[in-house]
């Protein structure tokens, strides 16, 4: 398969925790095909895994482009969704924020000229211009209609949330940790949520890619995006992330991103976002509209 991900972030003590604390427990699994682990110390720790790799499974059910039942692949075959899961509905709130504070640059409507462009990169072969068109024409989040009713697509739109979903399953999981009374705990589905500490009441160290010194995070999601992260084309040379505004696949003048904030959710779509910021200043200026939200790294 052409198409790859880079991991940015690494817990830097985790396995040593796991070495060390009588209590600590960390497992192992995949979120929306991204390797995921959930480091804890409680005397309940592996009912409590349990609990969230389940918890997981029924999100991906709702999420996953590649699970045909999901609620994602039923709205994309048709169009329309009755009766959608509050989680997407809410994910989809997060989602229009994301869009509204980076200027339309994260828009989950992209899925059908992306998918167009990434087959046609993997036969090595461009699809034609008036296809190009035609899918460009179908971008817009500002046309996807949402309420608890349902969720209605204008007229050959699909969704892909794979930009935002993977942050939000790590809020959700966090949710159910305090719920389960968790105070320390580092989940990681692709995107980092810390809480409380890894013992030493200093947060979890965690590295972002192309750094040599860990930050500790504590309360906070950490989500790193990156144009090259994931490619369409077998040489790893043409990246993942395609300018709402023009259709076109991004030449990147931001190589990295790294953004913190209380929501993993936003911090996975904004930094999405931000990778098509022209310089470190745009960047800052986007992300100047989100509340308590931080811009940790920018490499151009």
């Amino acid at each position: 398969m052409p198409v790859t991900r880079r991991r940015f972030l690494t817990i830097a003590s985790a396995s040593c925790l796991v070495a060390t604390a009588a209590q600590a427990f960390r497992w192992q699994g995949t979120a929306l095909g991204a390797r995921a682990q959930i480091v804890l110390d409680h005397p309940r720790a592996i009912s409590i895994a349990e609990a969230a790799r389940l918890e997981i499974d029924r999100l991906e059910d709702i999420f996953s482009l590649f699970r045909p039942n999901s609620e994602l692949s039923r709205l994309n075959a048709t169009g329309v969704l009755q009766a959608p899961s509050s989680e997407l509905l809410d994910c989809l709130a997060i989602a229009r924020h994301a869009h509204a504070v980076t200027d339309g640059r994260f828009d989950p409507t992209v899925q059908p000229l992306w998918r167009a462009l990434a087959l046609s990169h993997r036969r090595a072969q461009g699809p034609r211009q008036e296809v190009i068109e035609t899918l460009r024409a179908r971008i817009g989040f500002e046309r996807v209609h949402f309420e608890p009713r349902g969720v209605s697509l204008d007229g050959g739109q699909e969704l892909t949330l794979n930009g935002i979903a993977q942050g939000y399953i790590a809020d959700r999981i966090g949710r159910l940790m305090r719920s389960e009374g968790v105070e320390d705990v580092l989940i990681d589905t692709g995107e980092i949520f810390a809480m409380g500490s890894e013992g030493n009441g200093h947060g979890w160290p965690v590295t972002i890619q192309g750094e040599s010194r860990a930050r500790r995070l504590s309360g906070r999601a950490l989500a790193t995006s990156a144009p090259l992260g994931t490619t369409m084309d077998r040489a790893g040379r043409v990246g993942h992330i395609i300018d709402p505004r023009d259709g076109r696949v991004a030449v990147p003048a931001v190589r990295q991103v790294s953004v913190s904030a209380h929501s993993a959710a936003l911090a996975d779509a904004v930094s999405t976002g931000l990778c098509l910021a022209a310089d470190r200043a745009e960047a800052e200026a986007l992300l100047s509209k989100v509340k308590d939200a931080r811009l940790e790294s920018l490499y151009l």
